[in-house]
């Protein structure tokens, strides 16, 4: 072969290895299909870079308290005093976002969020020194959250075609966990600073104006009529939803199994312990670790569309999860408790995105705002369940059998649950909706 023929070889060659690399990064990387749709991509950029200022704030406010009190007491209120807010307001800001324009509603109760911020500001700036006033602008904004969380993910499938639904959910959730990762990084370098509590919440309300420009810039968004009338929201109206979710395996399995996860699995409240117990009181790189792991896999979730066996590839996204919190329970290095951890967090972000996309794609129109409202509820209350089970636990026992067995617990009851609820085990979902094998 000649020299010019072995030079075309060689370029021919180097070709095939680049296009093999290219379409291996289309089939691996973050599908990002849903943000050739304008509407989506201003409420994920907005919704984004809100939440990185949403982290700030949920790190400076227990700090605060704590200089304000020296009480961990009233540090723990600063979470309790959430939860209420979010379940109540989710179901019922749920029942709303089905009854009237959900754009609308994202908007308003995204501004009462801002406006706690700047309350929380003005407390700070006239040192009024009030934890209970504290408190109860956490429990404001902690409803206002779960309304304004209800509305959005009940417009997701109005806003990008049915089977871009995996992709969006994969691009809210990955936003999401890099603002855990960078929100914690700026708040921890904010409050150590001279008045680093105002700088705190103005740089909160100065990121929050992005959400509330993208809540301004969606389209209309009434509810469908398909049955001739809308519901008024009501009491009524949640019970409906409830027993809309309790007559449907399928769905009442996608929450059943996360529940499962959170309050058997989720080891944050053993940390301290841990650490303490192994690591010379280094805590830091274990809350960040289940984050990062989900941003890695965010990152390279390009496959997650593909797969319509969406029952099963939950189960085993959570069975996943499982394994690596009983494993990091038994670690002794740190290096290796991180590793799976993140492992545990990318398991975690696969088996989110399918779970709210079984809700937003197998529930009606009519009813998707009360699947979410019910959505905050178990996603923000099960791992507060989880740290009062894992930390009863550990004091009961030690904080190594409560980690450890938890994670067992969690893979032994999804599977079986799975396996016998055999319409959730088969759903799978199609380009036009759902069907069974």
């Amino acid at each position: 072969m000649t020299a010019g023929g072995r030079k075309a070889s060689d370029r021919k060659a180097a070709d095939r290895k680049a296009a093999r690399g290219q379409a291996f990064l289309r089939r691996h990387a973050l599908d990002s299909r849903p943000l050739a749709t304008p509407a989506y991509r201003r409420l994920l950029v907005g919704q984004g870079t809100a939440f990185v200022g949403s982290m700030v704030t949920a790190v400076a406010v227990p700090v605060q308290v704590w200089a304000l009190s020296h009480s961990p007491l009233q540090v723990g209120l600063v979470g309790l005093v959430g939860l209420p807010p979010i379940v109540g307001f989710g179901l019922y800001g749920g029942a709303i976002a089905d009854a009237v324009d959900r754009a609308r509603l994202y908007f308003w109760s995204s501004l009462v969020t801002w406006l706690g911020t700047l309350a929380l500001l003005l407390q700070t700036i006239f040192d009024m020194r009030n934890v209970v006033l504290i408190l109860a602008l956490v429990a404001l904004q902690s409803g206002s959250f779960a309304v304004a969380s209800s509305a959005r993910g009940a417009m997701i499938p109005r806003l990008v075609a049915t089977e871009l639904v995996p992709a969006a959910n994969t691009l809210n959730f990955t936003v999401g966990n890099v603002g855990q990762v960078i929100g914690p990084l700026l708040a921890g370098g904010l409050v150590s600073l001279p008045h680093g509590f105002e700088y705190a919440y103005v740089l909160d309300a100065v990121l929050f104006l992005a959400a509330l420009y993208s809540a301004l810039r969606l389209p209309p968004m009434p509810p469908l009529v398909e049955h001739g009338t809308v519901r008024t929201p009501g009491i009524r109206s949640v019970i409906d939803g409830l027993r809309f979710i309790s007559g449907n395996p399928i769905l009442l399995m996608s929450f059943g199994v996360d529940i499962v996860a959170m309050v058997l699995a989720m080891p944050r409240s053993l940390y301290p312990a841990v650490a303490a117990e192994r690591f010379h009181g280094v805590v830091g790189p274990l809350y960040a670790a289940i984050a990062i792991g989900a941003v890695i896999a965010g990152l390279s979730s390009g496959w997650i569309s593909r797969v319509r066996l969406q029952g099963r590839a939950l189960t085993f996204a959570i069975v996943v999860w499982g394994i690596c919190v009983a494993g990091s329970g038994l670690a002794r290095q740190l290096w290796l408790v991180v590793l799976l951890l993140a492992f545990a967090g990318a398991a975690d972000l696969v088996s989110a995105v399918y779970r709210q996309t079984i809700l937003q794609t197998y529930a009606p129109d009519e009813m998707r705002g009360r699947m979410q409202g019910v959505f905050i509820a178990v996603v923000a209350g099960g791992p507060r369940l989880g740290d009062l089970r894992a930390g009863a636990m550990a004091s009961w026992i030690s904080p190594t059998f409560s980690w450890v067995f938890g994670g067992l617990a969690c893979v032994v009851i999804v599977s079986i649950a799975a396996l016998a609820v055999r319409p959730f085990w088969r759903y799978r979902t199609t380009e036009m909706g759902e069907e069974f094998e």
